[in-house]
C-alpha cells in the first residue's frame, strides 16, 4: 500500500457525541459513507476555490487578468434537485441555501416549483408508504411516497396561480436573483394549470428556447462550475448538458438511488458524464449512492452552513 493511503477508521462513541467529530470520520468508515466524506470536501473546494488561485492563462479575457477580480471571482455552484424533494422537509434546506445566496443557479422540474408554493398555501402531512390508494382517493388525499397532500391544497394553487398567468399573458415578460429553470414545466399541476388557461384566456407563449439559451449562457460564460444534483432524470441531464457547452463542469456531486445498469442517464455515475464532455476528465467528482433526505442535511451542515452565522 502507498504510504499516504487512508487507513479504515470509524467514529468512536467513547468520546460522547460530537456530531462534527461524527462526520468528519465519514470519510475514513468506507463505502457509502466514504462517498458522502468526499462529496462534503468536493463542495467545500468548489465553495473555496477563487480565479486567484490558478495561474492567467494566455487566452484570459481582460476583466480576469486583474488581481482583485481574480480573488473575488468564485466557482459557479448549479443546484438540481427533483420535485419530491420540496414536497419533502428538504424544501427548508434549499430555501436556506437560496436565502443567503450559497449557490448561484438551480434546475428543477415542475413539481419542485409548484410544491414551492403549494406549501405557502396549506401543508403537507407525514403518511405512510402503505396507506392504500383508493382510501386515500375517496378522502381527497394524494401520497407521494410516505407524504400526505390534500386535494384542498392544489385548488389554492390553482386560485392563486390563475390571475398570475392571465397578467404573464398580459406583459409576457418577468428571488433572491438567483435564476431558477425548469425545463419541464408542464409535467404536473403547472401543466394542469397552463392547459386550463388555454381555455379561459388563450395566447400564452412560453419560451423554452430563451430558457435553454440562458441556462446553457450561466455555465458558457462561468470561469469555473460546480454541480450538486440530488436524483435523476430532466434536472440531471439539463446542469450536465449546460456544463457541456463549457466542455464540463470542474466538480460535480451526484446523489441519487439509481444504478446505471439499464443505461439511463439518472443512474449514470460521472464517469458516464466524463464521456460525453459534461464533466472534465480532471473534475473533482464523486456519486452518492443514498437517498438524498438522509444525507444532503449532513452534507449540507459539513459545507455550506458550517461557517454560517445566524443574525441576532
Amino acid at each position: 500500500m502507498p504510504e499516504d493511503a487512508t487507513t479504515i477508521q470509524g467514529y468512536d462513541f467513547n468520546q460522547g457525541v460530537d456530531y462534527s467529530q461524527l462526520f468528519s470520520t465519514y470519510f475514513r468508515t468506507g463505502f457509502q459513507a466514504t462517498h458522502l466524506g468526499q462529496a462534503i470536501a468536493i463542495v467545500n473546494r468548489m465553495r473555496s476555490w477563487r480565479l486567484s488561485d490558478e495561474p492567467i492563462k494566455e487566452d484570459e479575457a481582460e476583466e480576469y487578468r486583474d488581481p482583485a477580480v481574480r480573488a473575488q471571482t468564485k466557482c459557479k455552484i448549479f443546484l438540481g434537485f427533483t420535485s419530491n424533494l420540496i414536497s419533502s422537509g428538504l424544501r427548508e434546506t434549499f430555501r436556506f441555501l437560496l436565502q443567503h445566496r450559497m449557490v448561484d443557479c438551480v434546475v428543477t422540474t415542475a413539481g419542485g416549483i409548484e410544491e414551492d408554493f403549494i406549501k405557502c398555501l396549506g401543508p403537507t402531512y407525514s403518511g405512510s408508504f402503505s396507506l392504500p390508494g383508493a382510501t386515500l382517493r375517496q378522502r381527497g388525499l394524494n401520497r407521494i411516497g410516505n407524504l400526505l397532500v390534500p386535494n384542498d391544497n392544489y385548488c389554492k394553487f390553482e386560485d392563486w396561480v390563475m390571475p398570475i398567468l392571465d397578467q404573464m399573458l398580459k406583459e409576457q415578460k418577468e428571488e433572491n436573483n438567483i435564476p431558477v429553470y425548469c425545463p419541464a414545466i408542464t409535467d404536473g399541476s403547472l401543466g394542469d394549470m397552463i392547459y386550463f388557461h388555454t381555455y379561459r384566456n388563450p395566447g400564452l407563449v412560453i419560451d423554452l428556447v430563451a430558457d435553454i439559451r440562458a441556462v446553457n449562457n450561466e455555465a458558457v460564460f462561468a470561469p469555473k462550475t460546480g454541480v450538486i444534483i440530488l436524483g435523476g432524470g430532466v434536472v440531471k441531464h439539463h446542469i450536465c448538458n449546460a456544463n457541456l457547452m463549457r466542455n464540463g463542469s470542474d466538480f460535480a456531486v451526484f446523489i441519487n438511488t439509481a444504478q446505471e445498469f439499464d443505461g439511463s442517464d439518472a443512474g449514470a455515475r460521472p464517469d458516464e458524464a466524463i464521456s460525453w464532455g459534461k464533466i472534465k476528465s480532471t473534475a473533482d467528482t464523486v456519486k452518492v449512492y443514498a437517498e438524498a433526505t438522509l444525507v444532503f442535511p449532513i452534507l449540507v451542515a459539513e459545507t455550506f452552513a458550517k461557517d454560517f452565522k445566524p443574525a441576532n
